[in-house]
């Protein structure tokens, strides 16, 4: 004949499964994931497994009891309905008891003493519940109002979860409790450490830079790995880790819960007396209570954090358009009027001689190739701003050559401030119209912030299995600012001759390296000016296939 321990141990997975179907069917189940309908349950039938005598066992019993019946008040059962979950598992222990062979099934008595142990189990709840609907309701609304007070200040210069806003939680979380010392610690999922971000009362400086991992060596590791709130008599005696300051305090008792008890992992809180002592059952509801919407003010609060960089990224998109719009109207403006004035003066004069008429020709031609190039340069910024690369026709070319055709174009408007040096044989498979692009705004940004009296290097260098475009300029060198954010749209060097341009060259030529497999780097100085290093590998369809 078997006892009521080997069976509950033997069946365990049975039982619980058999406990959680029929519960899940209940009225007030709807809504509850599976975390949160099991709950404590599963503990609780392994503590019967564990004997029904014992001061420790009987103790451990009523703490998971006391718990479960936290989580049921939060949920909005009844008492009946709680009562009931017990009762469900009695029947699910009796069929298990069922199954077994004759011989194996426990004796009337051992029967018998599971049912008083449901029956205490009920009495407990039935107390408790009262309890609660006598003293604790009340007190505990008049808490979590004052818990939403912090969260609800307006914003001024401090963040959602500033620290001085989880102090005046705490303070709340401390005061409901009569503890001497509250601390909360955040998950910080980057690191996968428990964070303290904020402490008040009697251990409140020692606490501040301490982080933990999620594990059970420290009293913060298991008191998140656990889904019913832990407790430690003192801390003086725990073998678990908890901080030294907190030791030196004069803290003795913690209490604390997880954030939240279920689901996705917040935090912890925790409470600490400086008296040696268990916490009552109305103090650990309290704190489960206080908990659970504390975590869901934090939730929140982060969520309005989220949300408000979201809108700092909109009101910059938004700027963003403005300053382009801006932008397009001034700058295809000189273009499209030039070449309209140039057309007028040919309409005015139908009989001049073909030099007249070729060289306004020209002017047309030369500003709608600039207002062309306008556009393409736009077309390609959508396309970078969409997550795009570079779209290249890729072609055996000479970069020596188009850095040679550039400095000459360029030389006519800018006489005795350019050279070149370009190695022989220089050659790639590359998109040759984006490197000239990228090249000519390279020694256009030198031309504009770059000293005056000094020459403008363009070199063309042959390296190993690439190539290297260098263009230095002597001059005031960018600052670090600056560098940060050269590379973003509509971002221009702060010049003194008031150069203007759309803030797009820089942008363009780091996506062209890209483009190729390539990269683009600078490096300034005080003593050296400033040189932006163009590399390229030889063959850049290898990075365009990829793309």
């Amino acid at each position: 004949m078997r006892t009521i321990k080997q069976i509950l141990s033997a069946h365990e997975p049975e039982i619980f499964e058999s406990w959680t179907n029929e519960a899940n069917r209940a009225a007030a189940a709807r809504g509850l994931t599976r975390p949160e309908l099991t709950n404590m349950m599963l503990e609780y039938v392994r503590s019967l497994a564990r004997g029904w005598d014992g001061e420790e066992v009987r103790r451990e019993r009523a703490e998971l009891i006391e718990s479960h019946l936290s989580s049921r008040l939060r949920a909005g059962f009844r008492l009946d309905e709680t009562i009931e979950e017990f009762a469900i598992l009695g029947r699910a222990i009796l069929r298990a008891c069922a199954v077994s062979a004759t011989e194996a099934r426990p004796s009337p008595e051992e029967i018998e003493r599971l049912f008083a142990e449901i029956q205490d189990a009920s009495v407990l709840v039935t107390q408790a519940y009262r309890q609660h609907l006598q003293d604790d309701a009340q007190t505990e609304k008049r808490y979590l109002r004052l818990l939403h007070a912090p969260f609800l200040e307006p914003l001024g210069s401090e963040a959602p979860l500033s620290s001085e806003r989880l102090r005046k939680a705490l303070d709340v979380v401390m005061e409901s409790v009569g503890a001497d010392t509250a601390a909360l610690l955040l998950h910080d999922a980057g690191t996968g450490n428990l964070v303290m971000v904020a402490s008040v009362g009697l251990a409140e400086e020692p606490l501040v830079e301490y982080a933990r991992t999620v594990d059970a060596s420290s009293f913060a590791g298991a008191v998140a790995l656990r889904g019913q709130p832990m407790s430690i008599r003192d801390v003086e005696t725990t073998s678990l880790d908890v901080p030294d300051g907190l030791r030196d305090s004069g803290i003795h008792s913690l209490l604390g819960v997880r954030l939240p008890a279920h689901r996705a992992l917040l935090g912890i809180v925790y409470v600490g007396l400086c008296e040696k002592r268990p916490f009552t059952p109305q103090e650990i509801r309290r704190i489960q209570a206080i908990g659970e919407r504390l975590a869901l003010l934090i939730d929140n609060a982060r969520l309005y954090e989220d949300l408000l960089g979201q809108l700092d990224a909109v009101r910059a998109e938004r700027e963003l358009r403005e300053q382009f719009v801006s932008v397009l109207a001034h700058d295809l403006r000189g273009p499209l009027s030039a070449a309209r004035m140039a057309a007028t003066l040919l309409a005015a004069r139908p009989d001049a001689d073909g030099t007249h008429v070729a060289r306004r020709v020209e002017v047309v031609v030369r500003n709608l190739d600039r207002a062309d190039r306008m556009v393409i340069d736009l077309l390609d910024v959508a396309r970078i701003h969409a997550g795009r690369r570079l779209s290249l026709t890729l072609e055996e070319c000479d970069l020596g050559e188009i850095g040679r055709e550039l400095v000459n174009e360029l030389a006519v408007e800018h006489p005795g401030r350019l050279a070149l040096h370009a190695d022989e044989g220089a050659r790639g498979i590359w998109g040759a119209s984006e490197l000239r692009r990228a090249l000519w705004n390279l020694v256009s940004n030198a031309l504009k912030y770059g000293a005056q009296d000094a020459p403008i290097t363009v070199s063309i260098l042959k390296r190993g299995d690439g190539v290297e475009a260098r263009v230095h300029n002597e001059g005031a060198p960018i600052s670090s600012e600056a560098q940060e954010t050269m590379f973003e749209p509509f971002t221009r060097a702060a010049g003194e001759r008031g150069a203007h341009g759309w803030g797009l060259g820089l942008m363009l030529v780091r996506a062209c390296a890209e483009a190729h497999g390539g990269s683009v780097h600078v490096d300034t100085a005080p003593d050296r000016g400033t040189t932006f290093t163009l590399r390229l590998p030889a063959d850049a369809r290898p990075a365009q296939n990829g793309a």
